[in-house]
């Protein structure tokens, strides 16, 4: 009997010592998850040759260091790529001047690299922009045929889910054509600004009608045309390849306009470089907000912005007009109190070669944007308060295009 006992408790002697070991011992099957680190892209033409692709840089920091194009980044295929951020995804949109384009799409793995996802052929489109989950893409003629073409890419799928047409001609309705300056998620419904063109006759992107802005604003996901909103304040908004809509933590919509529309080779607006807006749930101009930006900023216009929150724009500037100008002096547009401030700290005029237009904000009243000189490029931190930028992270060996932020993928 005292056998027996001794016997049962060496067994449960041993068991207790099995189940101390199992819960003590690291399972080897299952490695020990990475703390990954939220990465800011930055995509940057090598300034060697011309016509050569853009390289996807990563930084940890956009206000010091360095990064180079030499030997580092994800080169892109195709010489002229346009990006969007949406859902913690990279889009890298392929623009094939007329041949089909492609959209390859990136996350950021746990190390902090970018990891390709997806990579597919689709149309060149012109406009492109997110609305709920989705990215809406546009292919717009400006040819024989007045339609343009829209795609809804999925951003979970990482496919195109649907696809349309829209007549152009029938929705400008006045003897031209729409030709869409960008799409923007405003509310439930897509707004997409237009300027007027006449798409023919030797003045393709000429017009009769200089001084007017357009909106077509659509039903989601249907994409069926709800109504076009007219404003005969200010010239059309934004510009080619360039949004001019915004909408802030309020839902209220903004609308920029250089002035800068044309009829055969001439600047034919006569109205100043302007802010209009549209409010939260309605389809029409507010007929009691205007701001004139060009009186207060000493008769420079706007071609591009940068909402850094809490109705204060950066607005890239410049003085002499022109259809494609590059903006070389920034100042701070703010739609709140209609107020205009010149920034202080960033290069001067002469010194810039090109400014980014898609840059990186916090919307708490900083943002990010690129600019090259002479001698070099670089990240400036614009503090949209204090009215000031500040030289950060050097870009070696390469023109920035685009700045961009994802965190690690789940």
């Amino acid at each position: 009997m005292k056998t027996n006992r001794n016997y049962l408790l060496a067994c449960m002697v041993a068991m207790v010592i099995s189940l101390i070991s199992c819960e003590t011992t690291p399972n080897e099957e299952e490695p020990p998850v990475a703390t990954g680190e939220n990465r800011y892209i930055i995509a940057s033409t090598p300034m060697a040759s011309d016509g050569v692709a853009d390289y996807l840089l990563t930084a940890e920091s956009l206000t010091e260091g360095t990064v180079s194009t030499l030997g580092n980044g994800v080169e892109q295929d195709g010489t002229y790529r346009y990006y969007v951020t949406h859902n913690n995804k990279f889009f890298s949109m392929l623009y094939g001047q007329g041949n089909p384009g492609a959209v390859t799409t990136y996350e950021l793995d746990v190390n902090g690299s970018l990891v390709k996802k997806s990579d597919f052929q689709s149309e060149t489109v012109q406009a492109f922009g997110p609305m709920n989950d989705d990215i809406v893409m546009v292919k717009i003629s400006r040819g024989d045929e007045p339609m343009a073409s829209w795609y809804r890419l999925d951003t979970e799928q990482l496919q195109i889910v649907d696809d349309g047409q829209w007549n152009q001609e029938e929705i400008a309705n006045n003897g031209e054509r729409a030709f869409f300056s960008w799409v923007t998620q405003v509310g439930d419904k897509l707004f997409a600004p237009y300027f007027s063109i006449k798409a023919c006759c030797n003045d393709t992107f000429g017009t009769s009608y200089p001084d007017s802005a357009y909106i077509a604003v659509f039903d989601y996901p249907s994409m069926e045309l709800n109504t076009v909103i007219k404003d005969n304040r200010t010239s059309f908004i934004g510009r080619y390849f360039l949004s001019g809509l915004e909408v802030d933590e309020l839902g209220d919509a903004y609308a920029f306009s250089s002035s800068i529309a044309t009829s055969n080779g001439e600047m034919t607006s006569t109205l100043p470089s302007a802010i209009t807006r549209i409010k939260k749930g309605e389809l029409a101009f507010d007929e009691f907000y205007y701001f004139n930006v060009e009186e207060l900023a000493d008769d420079y216009y706007i071609t591009a912005k940068t909402y850094a929150g809490n109705g204060k724009f950066i607005v890239i500037m410049r003085e002499e007009k022109g259809a494609y100008s590059t903006g070389n002096r920034f100042g701070i547009a703010d739609v709140y109190n209609k107020t205009f401030t010149w920034v202080s700290g960033a290069p001067t005029e002469d010194e810039i070669v090109s400014v980014t237009t898609n840059n990186y904000s916090t919307q708490n009243g900083m943002a990010y944007i690129g600019i090259t000189t002479e001698t070099g490029s670089w990240v400036y931190e614009f503090d949209a308060i204090a009215a000031t930028a500040t030289q950060g992270l050097k870009v070696e060996g390469g023109r920035i295009t685009a700045i961009s932020h994802l965190e690690p993928a789940e």
